[in-house]
């Protein structure tokens, strides 16, 4: 019986701000590394013995990962990073405080940008390297996307386009590994499990519209040999 194991990261120095994140390279916090340790003791706990690992491009997912993976004593494990698993781009407000986004624009819009299934935020004009929040400068679109299509670099997304961005990974890559009886570990974003927990839970659009997901949170999934869910528990720090 296969394992899928899914994790957010823990609070990123942004999360902690309340600034929209997305595509933006934010380390984790202090709290966000004391969640992810926590979140490995858990783990540990629970003797699940990983094969791979699956985490973004971000600093913050790849953070946790290697917290994770240092404190369940799996640091030797491979581990593939894919922009396919980064969280959703949140066009131009990302660098955006989220009540003054509010303020300029209203709580009913706002919420239909963060919350609404297939609405995109305002999207970006162009694709940029950096970006400059409060006189500090944050890598955006360099040279970790080099090998990735042009065409399919995102200037904002809805959860629907996140969906489509993250499920190829589940198809090419990990239903394979744990259909060969892997368990496999995912470290990623609130959006980009979202993506994941709509497809292999079957949930609607507007349950996946309103699921939460806490910073260090894990979904652990039991799978069969037709990679039908067995068994779901949630660890919450």
């Amino acid at each position: 019986m296969a394992k899928l194991v899914l994790v957010r990261h823990g609070e990123s120095t942004w999360n902690a701000l309340n600034l929209f994140n997305g595509w933006v390279d934010t380390p984790l916090s202090d709290r966000g590394r004391l969640e992810i340790q926590d979140t490995a003791l858990s783990l540990k706990d629970a003797q699940i013995h990983f094969d791979y690992a699956y985490t973004s491009m971000l600093t913050r997912a790849i953070e946790s990962t290697n917290l994770l993976l240092q404190g369940i004593n799996a640091e030797y494990i491979p581990v593939t990073k894919s922009w396919r698993l980064n969280e959703r781009h949140y066009g131009s407000l990302q660098g955006m405080n989220k009540l003054e986004a509010v303020n300029q624009w209203g709580e009913k819009q706002v919420k239909a940008w963060r919350r609404s299934y297939d609405v995109q935020p305002p999207l970006d004009s162009e694709y940029q390297q950096v970006i400059e929040v409060e006189g500090q400068e944050y890598p955006l679109f360099d040279q970790r996307y080099a090998d990735v299509k042009f065409g399919d670099l995102p200037l904002g997304e809805s959860l629907m386009m996140t969906v489509d961005r993250v499920l190829p990974l589940w198809f090419n890559e990990i239903s394979d590994r744990l259909s060969k009886n892997q368990n496999i570990l995912i470290v990623a974003h609130g959006n980009s499990i979202r993506a994941f927990r709509k497809y292999l839970e079957k949930l609607d659009d507007s349950s996946i519209s309103e699921l939460e997901i806490k910073n260090g949170e894990a979904v652990v999934y039991d799978f069969d040999n037709m990679l039908s869910i067995v068994d779901k528990r949630i660890i919450r720090n």
